[in-house]
């Protein structure tokens, strides 16, 4: 019931900054959870930052003060932006949507901090 299309994903040096999309085919107002994961090769998903439909956000430790999600609720995306950027933040980072109690991703877009 919720389709997610990521972009943004890439190539960056270490200390620079990117920028992610997630567009929903929903209105993020009834989707009760949007949020951004990533997972490394060899390692478990896990949670890098996540917005309520209320506003509410929370982050990792690892990307506390470096990351920040934000919305815009006119064009139904969500964004991360990713400043100083390490080499220990490259991974595949997926988009994420509760709605109805059932978890919907998006295809996961690649992003590489090079040393």
């Amino acid at each position: 019931q919720v389709q997610l299309v990521e972009r943004g994903g890439g190539l960056v040096q270490a200390g620079g900054s990117l920028r992610l999309s997630c567009t929903a085919s929903r209105n993020l107002f009834s989707i009760n959870r949007m949020g951004w994961y990533r997972q490394a090769p060899g390692k478990q998903r896990e949670l890098v930052a996540t917005i309520t439909s209320g506003g509410s956000t929370n982050y990792a430790d690892s990307v506390k003060g470096r990351f920040t999600i934000s919305r815009d609720n006119a064009k139904n995306t969500v964004y991360l932006e990713m400043n100083s950027l390490k080499p220990e933040d490259t991974a595949v980072y997926y988009c994420n949507a509760i709605f109805v109690l059932d978890n919907y991703w998006g295809q996961g877009t690649q992003v590489t901090v090079s040393s």
